[in-house]
C-alpha cells in the first residue's frame, strides 16, 4: 500500500469517526423534541389501559425478551455455552441494569454471558487483524481488543441508564403537577400515581404503575416508593420520596409538597439543560481539533505526496 493510500484511508477513518460523534448529539435533541411532543399528547388524552397486574408484567418482560437484537442474543447464546456456571455478577450490576430500566429484558446472568462473548469475539477479531499489523500496533491490537469486547456492554448499559435518566428528569415536572391534580380531586397518593402513571408513557410513568400495582398488591407505600428510588436513583426521585414520606409523616397537605417538588423539580431540569448546553461546546471543539482538522491535513498530504514524488 503506497504512503497516498495509507494517509487517505487515515483521513477517511478520522473523518467518518468525527462525524459520527457530531452528529450523534443531534437526533437525541430531536428524539427529545418529538417525545415531548408525544407525552403531551398522550398526557391529555385518556389512558387506554391502567394497571395490568403480575400477569400482564410477567408479559411484558417475555416481549422484551423476545425483541432484543439479533446480535444481542447471538452474544448471550454464544457466552452462556463459554461461561462457568460457578462465575457471579458484580454486585452493583443489578443496580445498574436496573437503572437502565432492564433493557431488552437483560439480567444480570445474560450482560455477564455477553460481555464473556464480546471479549472473545473481539480478541479473535483482533489476533487476526494483528497479524497484518506492525510491531507494537499488533501488541496494542491483542491487548485492547479484548478489553473492548468486555466493557462495551457497560458502555452501552451506561448510555440507556443516562438517556433513561434524562427522559425522567424531564417528565418529573409535568406528571407532579398531574399527581397533584389527582391527589386533590380526593384520591390517596397510590391511586393518584397508579392514575397518573396509566394515562402518560416514558419510564417514571411506568415507575408510578408499577408503584400503584404494588400497593394495590399490598406492598406497604413506603417500601414502593424506596423501591422507585432504587430503580430510578436520581437526586429529584430521592427528593420527592423522602418529601413524600416526611408529609405523610407529619400530616402535611400533600397538595403543597408536590407543587413545592414540581417548582424545584423544573429548577434542576434548568439548570441541567444548562450545563449539558455549557459541556456540548468544548465537545465539539474536541471533536474538530483531534479529528477532523487531522482529517483535513492528511488528506491533504495524500494529495500532496504524489505530486512530490513526481517532481
Amino acid at each position: 500500500m503506497s504512503s497516498a493510500a495509507l494517509l487517505a484511508g487515515l483521513a477517511a477513518s478520522f473523518a467518518i469517526a468525527g462525524a459520527g460523534l457530531l452528529i450523534a448529539a443531534v437526533p437525541r435533541a430531536g428524539r427529545e423534541r418529538a417525545e415531548r411532543g408525544r407525552a403531551r399528547g398522550v398526557g391529555g388524552a385518556r389512558g387506554v389501559a391502567t394497571a395490568r397486574g403480575v400477569g400482564a408484567a410477567v408479559t411484558t418482560a417475555a416481549t422484551a425478551a423476545t425483541a432484543r437484537p439479533r446480535l444481542l442474543r447471538l452474544l448471550i447464546r454464544t457466552g452462556a455455552r463459554l461461561r462457568p456456571a460457578a462465575a457471579s455478577a458484580p454486585r452493583d450490576l443489578e443496580a445498574r441494569i436496573a437503572a437502565a430500566g432492564h433493557p431488552a429484558g437483560l439480567g444480570a446472568r445474560e450482560l455477564m454471558a455477553a460481555k464473556l462473548a464480546g471479549t472473545a469475539g473481539c480478541g479473535l477479531v483482533a489476533a487476526v487483524l494483528s497479524a497484518a499489523a506492525p510491531g507494537r500496533l499488533a501488541l496494542a491490537l491483542v491487548t485492547a481488543g479484548p478489553i473492548a469486547g468486555f466493557l462495551a456492554p457497560d458502555l452501552w448499559l451506561s448510555r440507556r441508564a443516562a438517556q433513561r435518566a434524562r427522559r425522567i428528569r424531564r417528565d418529573l415536572p409535568a406528571m407532579l403537577d398531574l399527581l397533584r391534580v389527582g391527589v386533590e380531586s380526593g384520591a390517596s397518593l397510590a391511586q393518584a400515581l397508579r392514575t397518573v402513571g396509566g394515562r402518560t408513557r416514558g419510564p417514571l410513568a411506568a415507575e408510578w404503575r408499577a408503584v400503584g400495582r404494588q400497593v394495590a398488591l399490598g406492598v406497604p407505600l413506603e417500601r414502593a416508593l424506596a423501591g422507585m428510588a432504587e430503580r430510578a436513583p436520581l437526586p429529584e426521585v430521592r427528593a420527592l420520596v423522602a418529601a413524600l414520606h416526611r408529609a405523610r409523616r407529619h400530616g402535611a397537605p400533600l397538595n403543597d409538597t408536590l407543587a413545592a417538588q414540581a417548582r424545584d423539580a423544573r429548577f434542576s431540569l434548568a439548570r441541567h439543560a444548562r450545563e449539558e448546553a455549557a459541556r456540548a461546546g468544548p465537545k465539539i471543539q474536541l471533536v474538530v481539533a483531534l479529528l477532523l482538522v487531522p482529517a483535513v491535513l492528511l488528506l491533504v498530504a495524500a494529495a500532496l505526496i504524489p505530486a512530490l514524488a513526481g517532481t
